[in-house]
This record gives C-alpha cells, structure tokens and sequence, in this order.
C-alpha cells in the first residue's frame, strides 16, 4: 500500500477507497458467517486510513464528488470514516485509537443495514416503527459486533454512543457528558456531516458550507467546540471538491485546502464566458479575500470532469 509508483494503483486514493467500500459491502452483509470478522473489519479501516495518508484532499473530494461507487448504506460508513480520519489526523490522536473510530464509522450502522436501503427510497417521514428502529440501531450493531467476537471496548462503546448529545438529548441511552467519549463525538459529528453532503434518492446534497453551520449552529444537539474548531479548520467552507464560482465569474474546483501560501488551490474549469479550460489550471485563491464568491451544486456548475484530470495518478479509478 505503500507503493508510490504513479503507475500502480496502490498510489491512488480514489481507487484504494473504492475497493474498501466494495469489500465492506460484502463483509456487513455476510457479517454472521465470517470467520474473523473483527480482523477483517480492521484491516478495511486500515485500508481507509492508507488511502487518506496517499492524499486527504482527494480522499476528500471523492465524498463532495460523489465518487465512491455503492449503496448509500455503505458508501455513507466509508465517506464518514474518512472525514474521521482526517479530523483524527489533525487532532493527533494516537495510531491505535484512530484505527478503532474508523472501525467504529465503517460499523457504526450494521445493525439496521437490512433497513437502510429501504429508508433511503422513501419520499414520505419514517414511520413510527421505522423510527423505533433507526433509534435501537446503535444497540443492535453493538450486539451484532459482540456476537461476531469484537470485544474493544472502546469500538463498541463509540458505536454505542454516536448517537448521544452532550446535554442527554441523544439516543439510545439519553446519557451526556462526562460520559459521552471524544470518539463518540467525533464520529457523531462526522456522521451528521457526511449525510448533509452526500445526495440521497429523496434529495440533493447540501454545500458544505451550509452542512457545517447546520451542525454548528444546531441548538437542539450542541455540537463540542474543539470538534467544530477542528472540522472548521480542516475542512472549513470550501473544502476539497467543492465546486465554486470565483469573484470573476469563473467556474472552478477546489483542489487542495493548503495549496498556496495564502489560501487555498483551486483549479479553474470554465473562464468566465462559460468556456472550458483543457487543461484545467491551478490557481491560488484567498478565501479571505473573497477569491471565492459561492460554492456551487453540480447542476449549477454544469461542468463535467474526471478526479484524475485534477489530482492526477493518486486520483485514478
């Protein structure tokens, strides 16, 4: 995996979290039936947290360019743990328990897999029923875990609680803080985001911009404020793979988040006539300046392209 030869596929992120997604897909739903379920499990979360090392920007833009390929059930653990990884990374956390929250993200929701699909193809609110279920799920993937031999405390734990809220008004438990662990917060805040920006069957993405002050800025589950200082800085407004309109009029994409020395790298797609750029040029843009107008929906961007056009080999199917 370490392999760094722009030829090989090991080198590129998109390619590496597309055969996790794939191979997560095929262990939750036969989960029963392995035989090393828990060490399978680790070494997909493993395998997660190579691709983001390979380059976090493009592990990035895949969630916000809809690039990893799957049901919405699966593909939502693996873009949640990668945005885990990042904001792991960037608080130091230890190797170890950087390893277990992302193995809590990729399992955090196998107890009501069965019913995912099914409450992503409906127009209409859950049910009373159905959200009886959504609500004891964080109950049943720990069981499920436990039956299937995971027995970390601290993974079974932050599956548990990534529901809770600070303040007790989470479920199932309705337990606050002290007891709700940074993990659990972490991958709270993950999850939420992840599922404002990533499309489903019933709507479109929300502009992560928005996703994020949603999260901020939501009284009824105050988020921690060192976490969102931490998504803030990382991911901020406009982060890898949003698509943008520049104060000129053109149409772009944002490629690294620390790209130039005053602000971010945005590679420009259309000039502002409406005409393509091949190639796509690179160009540093101070957000504090206003460089950035607005961020843009793919349908208001109107402008198609692939990751590799971009980021390159480490961006390849």
């Amino acid at each position: 995996m370490s392999d760094t030869n722009p030829n090989n596929e090991s080198s590129s992120a998109l390619h590496q979290l597309n055969l996790c997604n794939r191979r997560l897909e095929r262990l939750l739903h036969n989960l029963r039936n392995e035989h090393n379920a828990e060490g399978e499990m680790r070494d997909i979360a493993a395998d997660v947290i190579r691709a983001v090392e390979i380059n976090p920007d493009v592990a990035l833009a895949c969630i916000f360019l809809g690039q990893i390929n799957g049901t919405y059930a699966v593909r939502h653990c693996i873009e949640t743990a990668v945005v885990t990884v990042v904001i792991a990374r960037s608080m130091q956390m230890s190797a170890a328990s950087t390893l277990t929250v992302t193995a809590a993200a990729l399992t955090m929701n196998v107890g009501m897999l069965r019913h995912h699909e099914g409450f992503q193809n409906k127009n209409a609110p859950l049910s009373k029923e159905e959200m009886a279920i959504v609500r004891r799920h964080p109950e049943e993937s720990a069981d499920m875990l436990r039956c299937v031999g995971v027995d970390d405390d601290d993974w079974i734990s932050c599956v548990l609680m990534h529901h809770e809220n600070d303040e007790g008004s989470g479920y199932p438990s309705g337990i606050a803080s002290p007891e709700v662990t940074l993990n659990a917060k972490l991958l709270s805040f993950a999850d939420r985001y992840c599922a404002q920006v990533s499309a489903r069957n019933y709507r479109k993405s929300i502009l992560p911009s928005l996703a994020l002050r949603n999260l901020v800025e939501d009284k009824a589950a105050p988020v921690d404020p060192h976490l969102a200082d931490c998504f803030k800085r990382e991911l901020g407004d406009f982060p890898p793979g949003c698509l943008v309109r520049l104060d000129g009029g053109e149409i772009g994409v944002v490629s690294r988040r620390q790209g130039c020395s005053n602000g971010l790298q945005v590679h420009y797609l259309r000039d502002a006539a409406g005409a393509m750029m091949t190639p796509a040029q690179p160009r540093c843009c101070n957000t504090g300046l206003g460089g950035i107008s607005e961020g843009l929906s793919e349908d208001e961007a109107a402008t198609r392209f692939s990751m590799k056009q971009i980021w390159g080999a480490q961006a390849s199917l």
